[in-house]
Parts: structure tokens; sequence; C-alpha cells
């Protein structure tokens, strides 16, 4: 899959780079694609499976037909399930290479004027933490899997009178950690006297559409009115460097898909086929043994994300009865302080598990930021998996744990009396990196494997068990 990726972006940048020195070269798309040159060098690559990847790459580039994007920037300093809270969008027409801006807006003001007449219903969550009482597009991401929060966030667009609806032909979920990476390329660029680094470019962004537009003379209408020439600096900086630094370019393409930085959905289900067969599309995944995953949610906690460090700890054990138990218990260490960016830390938890399996016991849930009493747990059945879900709080400064103990299903039982036991970790889109460890104790059966590090992409852990019976 990795070297598919890495080819994949080497054409991509290959044809983007020629795209912009074509009147030099006297190149046309179709030629590009169509040389030998490049066909022999997708054979070597790839071999008889390079026939995939050339389908895509005329499609992402709008060499069959044009193509109409719309791009979701998703600040994970606010983390949402689909990957960080949607604070900006664009919508992009691609035609032969060549990229023309539609409209780039802070979401606020596509939700604000949204007609008085829709009035989709939100997440129960959403309602009850955010008071809100109608499903807005900047809160569309609510699933874990990019291709459901994608669909969702098309809906909500259409249904708000946004540019362009029905011509979307795919969504491009991305973080402010892919453009942290791709500034190491491309290096600073300067904005209207602001100079934005690979060290700066995120908090930078987020001081002046909170506050610095304010001290630029600019109205709160006009706050992300910055976001328009910085994309064009950095679409500039692209072009001029893809040619020279074609290799690092593939290089974080490849680890950031990996990384859950950067997502895709098509509209037409062969396109969205052909890019799920690559994994690019930040799907949550059958799996054949044991399963995990812990998505969070902020809820009006500012961009505190960026101060939390999380250490998810599972561990397996067998009770009186013979049954295997789980537990899940993520610890949330708050390592900011009350600032402009930073607050008490507000999130509602989600973890998902096989489906059939039984919630037993939970602790650290809360009802409200700093309300007594005990919070109550939910759960549901959603992407052929079960979750249990809570909402917590934490101070600055502060550590919060919140657990989850349940009953595996009888089909994980199995497996393990089996004497083999296979556990496939996802991490959250958008979410940087996360601590996990992993214990069992399966009775009369040992583990050989214990694992305990930091993982910031899905994981498989897989422990033989011998018979010691």
């Amino acid at each position: 899959m990795f070297k598919k990726l890495f080819f994949f972006f080497a054409l991509v940048i290959l044809a983007t780079g020629i795209v912009g020195y074509r009147w030099v070269k006297n190149l046309t798309p179709e030629k590009i694609f169509q040389s030998s040159f490049l066909q022999e060098q997708v054979k070597k690559q790839l071999g008889d499976n390079g026939g995939e990847i050339m389908k895509i790459i005329p499609k992402f580039l709008g060499f069959t037909k044009p193509v109409t994007y719309l791009m979701l920037f998703e600040n994970n300093t606010e983390l949402r399930p689909g990957g960080g809270f949607i604070g900006s969008y664009a919508v992009v027409r691609v035609d032969n290479g060549k990229m023309e801006l539609i409209k780039l807006e802070g979401t606020e003001s596509l939700d604000r004027n949204t007609p008085k007449g829709w009035k989709p219903e939100p997440p129960t969550q959403i309602k009850r933490h955010l008071g809100m009482g109608k499903w807005f597009f900047r809160d569309a991401n609510w699933s874990p899997d990019f291709s459901e929060s994608a669909k969702k966030a098309l809906e909500l667009y259409k249904g708000e009178g946004g540019v362009s609806a029905d011509q979307i032909d795919a969504v491009v979920g991305f973080t402010p950690t892919l453009l942290e990476q791709l500034m190491k390329v491309v290096g600073s660029v300067t904005v209207d006297g602001i100079k934005f680094t690979p060290e700066n470019i995120t908090e930078k962004l987020e001081y002046e559409v909170e506050y610095g537009y304010s001290e630029r003379g600019l109205v709160f209408t006009e706050r992300k009115k910055i976001m328009q020439p910085l994309f064009h600096a950095l679409l500039a900086g692209l072009k001029l460097d893809a040619l020279s630094n074609w290799q690092n370019y593939l290089e974080i393409g490849k680890l950031m898909i990996n990384e859950k930085q950067l997502m895709f959905y098509a509209v037409d289900k062969s396109w969205q086929d052909d890019l799920a067969k690559q994994d690019w599309t930040g799907q949550v995944k059958d799996a054949s043994g044991d399963y995990l995953l812990w998505v969070d949610a902020n809820l009006a906690a500012l961009k505190t994300d960026w101060a939390i460090k999380r250490n998810l700890k599972y561990t397996i054990t067998k009770d009186k009865d013979g049954r295997f138990v789980a537990t899940a218990e993520m610890t949330y260490n708050h390592t900011g302080k009350f600032d402009w960016r930073t607050s008490r830390y507000r999130a509602y938890a989600r973890v998902f598990v096989p489906t059939g399996s039984e919630l037993l016991s939970y602790s650290g849930a809360m009802k409200w930021d700093r309300a007594a009493g005990k919070g109550e747990v939910e759960q549901g059945d959603e992407l052929g998996k079960k979750w249990f879900g809570a909402f917590i709080a934490v101070e600055p400064g502060k550590i919060g744990k919140l657990s989850f103990t349940y009953l595996l299903p009888k089909t994980i039982s199995d497996q393990i009396q089996n004497h083999l036991y296979t556990i496939f970790v996802q991490k959250q889109l958008g979410l940087t990196e996360m601590g996990l460890t992993i214990k069992a104790d399966f009775g009369n059966m040992t583990a050989d494997g214990v694992f305990s590090g930091v993982i910031k992409e899905d994981k498989e852990f897989g422990f033989q068990l011998p018979d010691n019976r």
C-alpha cells in the first residue's frame, strides 16, 4: 500500500508541476498521461496494479472531466470525531490541472444565513452540551468515519444554500498538521504583513481569526479574510517547488494519509471504491478479532486539544465465570492553562468496540463541567460496532480519567479459547498521537506480548496463546 501511495503522490506532484510549466514544456495533460515514459514508470513501480492508480490520477486533477471539491479545514486543536472542528471551507474547481477557487470563507458565514425552514435535528450530545436546536454545517463531522461525515457535510452544505452544492464531486478533509508539514518544505510565507512558519501557522492563524483581525482594523465578518491570500501563497509555493522537492511532498502525502490528517470522499461510487482500496477514505474498518476506537468531541472547550496528552489503557481479564472482560480507560492530562485558546477541557467521548459487547460498569462520567454527581453512559450501534459514550471535563493542570468495562462477545472469547487473540486499534481522525497500553490476562493462557507506546496511525496486535492447562 505504501509503495502505491508513494507513487501516486509522485505522479500528482509531477503532473501539477508540469501543468505549471506547460508554457515551457509545451505539454498537455493528455500527453502527460499517455506518454510512453509515464506508462513505463507506472509499470516499473506498480506492475499490473498500476492501472488502478492511473484511473485515480486523471480524476483527481480534472483530466477526464472538471472536478469540483468541497474542502473542509478541520482544526484538530478543537477535535471532533471526523477530524476537527470545521472552522472554514473552500469550494475548488479543477479542470485539466488548473485550479479555480470558487469560494473560501468561515463556516459561520454560511451557517448564519441558513434558510429559516432548514432545521435538521442535531445529535443529542450537540443539542445538550452546545445548546444547538439544529444541526449546522460546522458540526457536520460527528461520525468517526470520514465517509459518513462527508455525506453529512454535503447534506448540510446543500441545505444551507452553499455555492455549487449540486456540482460537488468529492470532499477533502485536512487538518493544520498537513499545513505544518507542507510548510517545512515550502518555507515561511508572509501574508498581510504576518509571517507564517511551520512552527507557528496553527496558533498564529487561530489568533488572527479570533483577535488579530480586530487589531488590524477589520470587522468580525472579515475575521477570516486572511485565509484566502494565505491559501494562494501556499499554493504558489507548492507549484514553484513541486519539481525540485517532489520526493519530500510524496513523503508528506504518505504520512498525512496514514496518520489520517488528510481524508477523501468521492460522490461517485466507483471512484470512492478506488479510494477505499488505497485506504485513503478514513473509514471505520471491519475487524476479524477484537476492536478498539476511542473518539473525542471537543464541545465548547476552545482550542484546548493541543494541551491534552492522552493515554488509552486497554486490559482484558478472565472473570470467575470464565468470561472475558475488557476495560478501556482514557487518561487526559491537561498540560495547559486558562488563556485565549485554552480552557477547561469539555469532551463527549465514545469508545467503539465489537458488536455484541455488554456494558458492565463505568467510571469518570460527568453530568456537566463542574456539576456534582455521576453522569450517565449512553450506548448505541453504529458502523458495525457497539459504542459507549459519556461526558467528561478536565481542569487545566489536572488529570481526568474515563473508563468503560464491558463483556466481550462470544466470538472474541472463542478466539481466545482457540489460543489466538488479535485486536485492531484505530486512531481517531485528526488526532496527532495517543499513548496506548495493552495488557491481557487470559487466565491459564499467557499472552506473550504487552504493548506500551505511542501510536500515530492504526495498529493491529496479535498474541499467540500457548496451552498451559
